[in-house]
This record gives C-alpha cells, structure tokens and sequence, in this order.
C-alpha cells in the first residue's frame, strides 16, 4: 500500500513523544507498505537527520514554515477563527498545496495523519481513505493547565481548550479511521461514537532499553522533554515539594533530571540533591545509574513513554494514577502509585530502604511492560485499520 504519513515535526531526533511514536510506526509500516513521509517543520532539518529515516521512506518531503507567519496566523486566529490556535500555527496554504500535489504525484491509497493539527490540510479529500492519530485528548490536557498558567495566559489557555475540544469534535466525520493511544483519551474526545475509535497503544524498543550494571551515580531519575509543561510542573513538584519530604529520612537523596530542552524553571531546580542535564546523547546511560523512577504527573494525557522506557530497563517505578491509567499497571504489583505528597515521599523512602521491595516491583514491571507493549504488536494492529 501507498501511505502517505502526515506529521507536524519531522519524526527525529526522539526527543517528543509524537516523534518518537511517529518514528517507530513509520519503521513497522515500512515492512509491507510504501511510505511517503511528508512532515511540517518550523526549524531546518539536517541530511543527518533526513538519513534516520530514509531506510523506511520511499520519499520524503519537508515542508519549511515561517515561524513569523505561524504567529501571525495564531495572532489573526484570535480575531477571526474558531479553529484551535495550534491548527492555525501549523497551518499553511502553501503547505496545503504542496501536501495536494504529493499525494496526487505518489498516487497516495492511504492517507495517515497524526494529531488534528495537520488535519485541515487532507480533511476535504474524498477520494483516498484518511485515519486520523488522535494521539491524545488534547483538549483535556489543556483544561488541565489553565490552573498552573500565569494569570495573563489563563483566558488564552481557556479559549484553546474549548476550540480544540469543538475541533476534535468537528474533525471527526472527516476521517474513514479514527486512533488513538489509551481508553482514557478516547473517553474524553467529545463525540456520540466515540467508542469507534481503535486504540492503538505505544510501544517500547525492548532490545535497545536492556538494564546494564553500572554504578548507581543517583536514587531517583525523571526525564522527558523538559520544556513541555506537564513534565515543568511534575518536576517541580518533585523537587519541591516530595523531596524535602524524602530528605527527613534520606538527607543526602539524589535527584536527577534527563531530557532535552529544560526551560528557566526547571534549570531553576538544580542544587546540591538535584542534578540537571539538559539532552543527553543516551537516555539509557541515565536509567542505568539510577536506582528509582519518579513521575509525579499531575496533568497531560496519553500513555507516559517514559514509564515504559524506565520499566523495561527493570527500575522501580511511582507514578500518579492519572499517569497509570492508561498504562494499566497493578498498583502494589508492577508499580506503586502515589495519591498525595506523603504517599510519593514514603513509596521513595520504602524502596530505597528496602531492597526486595524495589527488586519485586522492578522485575514485576519489567514482565509487564514485556508482555503488553510492542511497537510491532500496536503497529500491526495500525495496519490491519489501513486494509479494512
């Protein structure tokens, strides 16, 4: 099958969890279909990086767009629009006609879109079958933040949740096959068929995350991209608030925060019990010197990759039960499960205290994640959708 893949950020490097689900998806598909990766860009994309994925693409196209008229067209959108303010930002008619031609010059069968921001550019066509990666509840997630967002942001916040809950509403009908990754996100897109919508669940790469022996250099470890505002305010919390908790018991407890692009606040966070790396080459190095894995998440949707990443490298891990429930992991079992503060604090201290405690949880983990999450398995399951 001809597949034409639509995406709002070139799939490289993994540093986003719409990357890094992009990226895998496409590499399974590749097995049986023919993709043509077509992907928006508002920064320049390298060879190096063009180079990751063109053993899986038969082409591909990146479109480059302003960042000044992606303001622009968010700036006018407030006046004039009642499409959400991301749709506006990645959207382009010159883009539009570009994605038009390629799909006609390919001789597209099936079109692939993730996330509803690049759904404005395929939605009127009628001829080619369209599925649409919902990914998340974007909508959900940014009723989330309103609480935590500065006073002068909360009415913009506010206004983007309702037009992207309309919108995720309104796109709907437009596409033959609706995805999306947990039953929890599903359940929050507002539609009366709503239950359509298959889920197609993340995956973890189980032969590139393999725990290593190495020297633990820290006790507790949270990564992700650092400048996405879930994981700003849950490490915050973190650092802030169960840390000094932790410390009554463990003063000298060792904190380490991994991923790209860390914003003021959380380079803020760093002290004499809180390391802050900003991107690091390999994410592995930093779980394997890492005795627990906290994710304190306290909004966003979706299915945390970084859970699955740090169970299959066979660490303990306390997470939220928001996080949870679309991983679906036995609280007590494979994971312990923190409800407020104190309970983060004592999870911590008990698995640092003791050791057939962590040792059950990360092997307990371990085979869960193992047994239910696969990228081959998920992606399969993509492909049969395309072929109905």
């Amino acid at each position: 099958m001809k597949l034409f893949v639509l995406l709002s950020r070139f799939p490289y490097p993994l540093e986003k969890g719409d990357k890094l689900r992009a990226y895998h998806q496409i590499r399974e598909l590749s097995k049986n279909n023919e993709i043509h990766l077509c992907a928006l860009s508002d920064v320049a994309i390298s060879e190096e990086q063009r180079k990751e994925l063109a053993p899986y693409c038969q082409s591909i196209k990146v479109i480059q767009l302003s960042k000044i008229m992606m303001y622009w067209n968010v700036f006018l959108g407030i006046f004039f629009s009642k499409l959400p303010f991301q749709v506006l930002y990645f959207y382009s008619k010159r883009a539009k006609k570009e994605i038009e031609d390629a799909i006609k010059i390919n001789q597209i069968e099936h079109i692939f879109c993730q996330l509803i921001r690049t759904s404005e550019y395929v939605k009127n066509i009628q001829h080619i079958p369209k599925t649409l990666d919902y990914m998340d509840a974007l909508s959900r997630g940014m009723e989330r933040r309103v609480e935590n967002s500065p006073f002068y942001l909360k009415p913009f916040i506010k206004i983007e949740a309702l037009r992207l809950k309309k919108y995720e509403h309104f796109i709907f009908n437009y596409f033959d096959r609706k995805v999306i990754i947990s039953e929890q996100d599903r359940d929050l897109i507002v539609n009366v068929h709503n239950d359509t919508i298959e889920i197609i669940p993340n995956g973890v790469e189980h032969d590139f995350f393999k725990a290593q022996p190495t020297e633990k250099k820290y006790d507790l470890i949270f990564t992700g991209n650092m400048s996405y505002e879930p994981n700003v305010i849950s490490v915050e919390y973190l650092a802030n608030e169960i840390l000094p908790l932790v410390k009554q018991s463990i003063p000298n407890i060792q904190l380490v925060i991994a991923g790209a692009s860390p914003s003021n606040r959380v380079k803020a966070l760093s002290n004499d019990n809180v390391t802050v790396t900003g991107w690091v080459e390999d994410i592995r190095d930093y779980y394997n010197a890492a005795k627990i894995f906290v994710a304190p998440m306290l909004i966003g949707t979706g299915l945390q990759n970084k859970l699955l990443e740090a169970m299959a490298m066979q660490l303990p891990c306390v997470t939220s039960e928001l996080a949870n429930n679309a991983l679906g992991a036995t609280n007590g079992k494979d994971i312990l499960i923190g409800g407020n503060t104190e309970e983060y604090a004592r999870h911590i201290v008990s698995l640092m205290q003791k050791k057939n405690l962590a040792i059950a949880i990360a092997n307990n983990g371990f085979n869960y994640v193992n047994q239910t999450f696969s990228w081959k398995n998920s992606t399969e399951k993509l492909e049969q959708l395309f072929k109905k």
